[in-house]
This record gives structure tokens, sequence and C-alpha cells, in this order.
């Protein structure tokens, strides 16, 4: 089960609060990174390394950050109004016709024919309920593009970890099948050679060479699935899968991963997701604030500076300027909106209480989340201690077939029958281990202790 806050979500809330606010190889690897410059994957790359270079070149992750500066961008523009805001005018009208007035029953017109104004305004905002909004909303905008990386990064840790451990099984598996063809080649060479000297028939050879095509079959399809492996880890990493890696499984011992300590208890709120939704229901609860707002009077303050220019003649115009400025105070109070402020005072409200259910789902979604991937590690942990013993019965159970047949008491079929049930238990106990693994892995996201930082 995979828990996502709809991005969507927040981007509309807090959009629309920023808007409301807004004032007008052995080979090497390599991807680029935020400078422009070629970054490197060293050869023989530990879990960590992969890690480290996933949480530095992943592509959602380099999204992640690009929309935190967006949002940075989007909280500068809203902010922007508590500058002073200048801006510059101008005018040029030629009169086809002057204006007239009508004086003691005379008709008078008046003016030039050519009229210029250009013109500067400052304006400064001292009451403003949008800023004050705005202000209050910024902690969250960018509490919540935080929390966006950390879920990001989180996904990336428990991925890339997921795909290194599936390479890592590949490759034992693929060790495993090799072995067996070895085995089985010289069980071939015996049996064949048994077959010539007159021991026995040729059936017992026969057998031998179907076993060793259907183990080559599965060494292919075994070679393929592990290419598919390594492009999926490269595409985690934001690697062409051009590019090869080599990966170390030095002191990897997968049984020393598996154990858990399944008696820590679940905390909701170290989940991210729980984290990014009640930061969501704070930006609409400002919104709901905003709105409340909305009736309070907008204050500012101005001042201008106008040049004038008249003149008959267009060639005179610039001649003589008569300058005009001013200063003052603008007040505007909302009285009658036709009930559109209450609406959406009463809109927010309806968005806080339909956040609060969300959070209340979510918190059913995360416990049965958890309680899936709990009940998946035991049941993975029951299934791997059994393939363990499975495991060694049949490796004891070949050996001792292996030794009586070479002395004769048993049949090449038998033979045949505990390397097919040995090779089986092998490849199961890998199956088991990754599974263990991988639930391990699910555990800790649901607990919310995946580490983003080595």
């Amino acid at each position: 089960m995979v828990l996502k806050i709809n991005n969507m979500k927040f981007k509309k809330v807090a959009l629309s609060l920023l808007l409301a606010c807004s004032i007008a190889g052995s080979t090497q690897a390599q991807s680029v990174n935020n400078n422009g410059e070629s970054e490197k994957l060293n050869s023989n790359a530990t879990l960590d390394e992969l890690i480290d270079y996933a949480l530095r070149n992943k592509i959602e992750l380099r999204q992640a950050h690009i929309d935190q500066e967006i949002g940075e961008r989007q909280i500068a523009s809203a902010l922007s109004g508590w500058f002073p805001q200048i801006n510059a005018s101008a005018s040029l009208v030629h009169n086809i016709q002057l204006p007239a007035m009508v004086i003691g029953g005379e008709t008078i017109r008046m003016g030039q024919n050519n009229t210029s104004t250009v013109g500067f305004q400052a304006d400064q905002a001292i009451l403003s309920p949008e800023l004050f909004q705005a202000s209050r909303a910024a902690k969250y905008i960018r509490q919540q593009n935080n929390l966006n990386i950390e879920d990001t990064k989180i996904n990336t840790v428990v991925d890339v970890s997921k795909a290194y451990y599936d390479i890592l099984t590949s490759e034992e598996t693929i060790k495993i099948i090799n072995e067996n063809i070895v085995r089985l080649k010289r069980q071939y060479t015996e049996a064949n050679a048994r077959y010539e000297t007159g021991l026995v028939d040729k059936i017992d050879y026969k057998r031998a060479q179907i076993s060793l095509n259907n183990v080559n079959a599965q060494l292919k399809s075994a070679n393929e699935a592990r290419k598919y492996k390594y492009d999926y880890l490269k595409s985690l990493l934001n690697i062409p899968t051009a590019e090869d890696i080599s990966l170390s499984f030095v002191n990897q011992s997968l049984e020393s991963n598996i154990l858990l300590d399944t008696s820590e208890l679940l905390h909701i709120a170290n989940r991210v997701e729980y984290q990014q939704l009640e930061t969501l229901q704070e930006i609409q609860k400002l919104n709901t604030q905003y709105q409340k707002w909305s009736f309070m009077p907008r204050l500012g303050a101005y001042a201008n500076y106008n040049m004038n220019y008249f003149g008959n003649e267009f060639s005179q115009l610039y001649r003589n300027n008569i300058p005009s400025s001013s200063v003052g105070l603008s007040l505007s109070l909302p009285i009658f909106t036709g009930t559109k402020r209450i609406q959406e005072i009463r809109r927010s409200q309806l968005e806080e209480e339909r956040i609060e259910w969300d959070l209340k789902n979510l918190e059913n979604m995360i416990s049965a989340e958890y309680s899936a991937a709990m009940a998946s590690y035991r049941s993975n942990m029951n299934e791997w201690r059994n393939a363990k013993e499975n495991m060694d019965l049949s490796e004891e159970v070949y050996n001792t077939i292996k030794l009586q047949y070479d002395a004769g008491v048993k049949t090449y079929l038998e033979l045949m029958t505990a390397e097919s049930d040995l090779r089986t238990t092998q490849l199961n106990y890998l199956n088991a281990l990754y599974a263990v693994l991988s639930s391990k892995l699910d555990i800790q996201k649901a607990l919310g202790t995946v580490e983003t930082t080595l």
C-alpha cells in the first residue's frame, strides 16, 4: 500500500492563497550535477554510495528542489507588496477641437492644441489583509515544500535499497545456477562414461542432458532478469542505460540485515504524509482567516509628481513644464459584495472540515499499511526460516544420495530428483530472503524511520 498526499490539492490551496496575497565503468557511470558538471558514480559502488548518489541525482528529487525554488519565488512575489510600488506614466494629446465652456452666455474654447504629461507615482501599502496573510503563509508553504523533498528522499532510499538487494539476490541466484551447471556437467560426464562402458543404459545420461539443458535455460533467463534489474537501478540513479555500473557486494550479508525490532510502536505523526496534511490544514486555516480579514479596510500612502506640457505648436510643446505633485493617503472599505465574502468564508471552513476527515482517513490508512507490512514481514520471516531449513535438508539429502549413487545403491533418477530439489530450495531460500528484506523496508517506511541522511 502506498500513501501519498495529493500534491494537486496542496498546490490548489497554497497557490490560491498566494494569488490572493499577491500584489499585482571498470567503467564509471556519469550524470550531470546541478552546476552542469559531470558527476561520477564510483566503481564497485556500495549501497550507501548508491543512495548518496541517488539523493543528489534522481530526477524526481531535482524536480522537488525546483518546486521548492518555485515556491520561494512565489513567496517573494507575494511579499513584494510591502515594498513601495513605483510606476511611471506618460500621455500625449492633440486636440482636434478644443473643449468649450459657456461663460456669461458666451462660448469660450479653453486649453491648448497639444498637451503632454509625464508622471511618477509611488504607493506604499500600510494596512493590507492580503499582505498580512502572505507573511503568515510563507512559513507553511516553505515547510510543505521541505516535506515534499523529504517524502521523495524516503521513497528514493527505499527504492534504491530494494533494487540493490534485488540485484544482489540475482547475483547469488546466478552463482547457484552456475554451481548446479558444473555439478550437472560432471554428472552427465559420469553417466555418459558409465553408458559407454556398458554399466547402464542410455537413459541416465539422457536424463542428465535434459537437466543440463533446463538449467542452462534457467541461467539465460536469470541473466536477462539481471540486466533489467541493473537498468531499473540506473533509472533510479538517473544514469543512461547505455552506461555500465559495477556494484560491490563485499560484506553485504543479506541474513545480517533482516532482523527488525517488531516491538517498536507506530507513531503516525512521524510519517511525512501526515505532516504534509497537517501543514495543508494550517494553510487552509490561514485561507479562512484571510477571507474573514477581507472585511478590513485597505490603507495606503501615495506620492506623485507630474510634469505637464502645453502648447499650440507641437515643436514648442516641451519647452515649458508646469509641474504638479501631491502626497496623501488612500482608504478603501468594502461595504457590500453580494454575500460573496460570507460564502467564501463558509466554503473555506468546509475545506477545513474536509481536511479533518482526510487526516482521520490517513490515520486509518497508515495503521492498515503498518499492519500489512508487519504481517508480511512476519510471514516472510517464517517462509525464510522454512526455506533455510529445507535448503539445509535438501543439501544433506543430495550429498547422501550422491554417495549412495556412486556406490551403486541409488538410481540416477533419485540423484536427479535430489539435485533438482536442492536447486529449488536454494532459489526459494534466496527469494524468501529478498522478500524479508523488502518487507523490512516497508515496515521502516510505515514507521517513518527511514534514514535519508548518510
